[in-house]
């Protein structure tokens, strides 16, 4: 069979750009360290790189909530034990004012301390983030959680403006957290410190019952939120202690993933080379052989 010296220069042609072609896309498979250039080059690991990624993106955005959830809570947990710790003034001051050996003169100077204290619970529980958003109102995080109106009288000028839903953080597959805190309680307990205050600066006679009893009734209000602060400091703590386990098991499957993913898209370099210097072996002896050819001819033979 005859063959044209176009055929022949077409099909050398073609030869070449083929060779050329796989020279180019082993060259940047090295360059890229990936052994798949499109999912073709192997469906099966192609899927499962496919599901790895997902998986990865799902992790960091868990380690992205873990962090940010993280911080939420510390804040928390700090405010509440600024609260105990006024609590705990607070109760020392009711227990000492309601001794029966006081003088009117020494209940009054416990007043301003008495006021001092039901401030600073009330700036503690209307506490905001940076984004500006208040900690302790639930999910109404727009609102402030304890409202204060100054022409009631005392012991009405406190309401609770927040509600006691919660603010929920996915940190896993499946898994999530609380973030906010809701302090009820709280305005009522400050309505009896305000009270309580106020009953004092009128320099009472602590024999006198119902001085008495508002003293009893601030004492019964702080304990109780003294017990319900510290089982929302135990909460904050126990959530932390639970993202940390996950945290870690997040970091485990993650580097068990990158592992996979190295095992299915890696390429092997060793084998790289050996397949390179083939193509290109290949390829000189092709450019070698049309140079020989096309420099030929008919007359060479005459």
């Amino acid at each position: 069979m005859r063959i044209s010296s176009t055929q022949y220069h077409g099909t050398m042609t073609r030869a070449l750009q083929h060779a050329n072609s796989q020279v180019g896309d082993l060259l940047s498979r090295i360059a890229s360290g990936n052994r798949l250039a499109v999912p073709s080059d192997d469906p099966v690991a192609a899927v499962r790189l496919s599901r790895l990624s997902r998986e990865q993106a799902a992790i960091e955005q868990y380690s992205d909530n873990i962090g940010a959830l993280r911080s939420r809570l510390q804040q928390n947990e700090a405010l509440l034990d600024s609260m105990s710790e006024d609590l705990l003034n607070a109760r020392d001051l009711l227990v000492w004012a309601a001794d029966g050996t006081n003088t009117p003169d020494d209940v009054e100077s416990m007043a301003s301390s008495l006021a001092s204290l039901r401030d600073s619970l009330l700036y503690s529980a209307n506490s905001r983030d940076q984004e500006g958003r208040y900690l302790f109102s639930g999910t109404l995080s727009s609102t402030a959680p304890v409202a204060y109106d100054a022409s009631q009288p005392a012991g009405s000028r406190y309401s609770w403006a927040g509600n006691d839903e919660t603010q929920w953080v996915v940190v896993g597959n499946g898994v999530r957290q609380p973030a906010n805190v809701s302090l009820t309680t709280m305005a009522t307990l400050l309505n009896q410190l305000d009270l309580a205050a106020e009953t004092a600066a009128g320099a009472p006679t602590v024999s006198d019952p119902a001085v008495r009893a508002v003293f009893a009734d601030a004492l019964d209000a702080v304990d109780v939120e003294l017990a319900d602060v510290g089982q929302l400091i135990a909460r904050q703590g126990g959530v932390q202690n639970l993202l940390t386990t996950l945290e870690g098991n997040h970091d485990s499957v993650s580097l068990a993933n990158d592992e996979a993913a190295l095992t299915y898209g890696a390429l092997d370099y060793s084998d790289a080379a050996v397949r390179l210097e083939s193509y290109k072996t290949a390829l000189e002896a092709t450019q070698k052989s049309y140079a020989k050819v096309a420099g030929l001819s008919l007359f060479d033979v005459i």
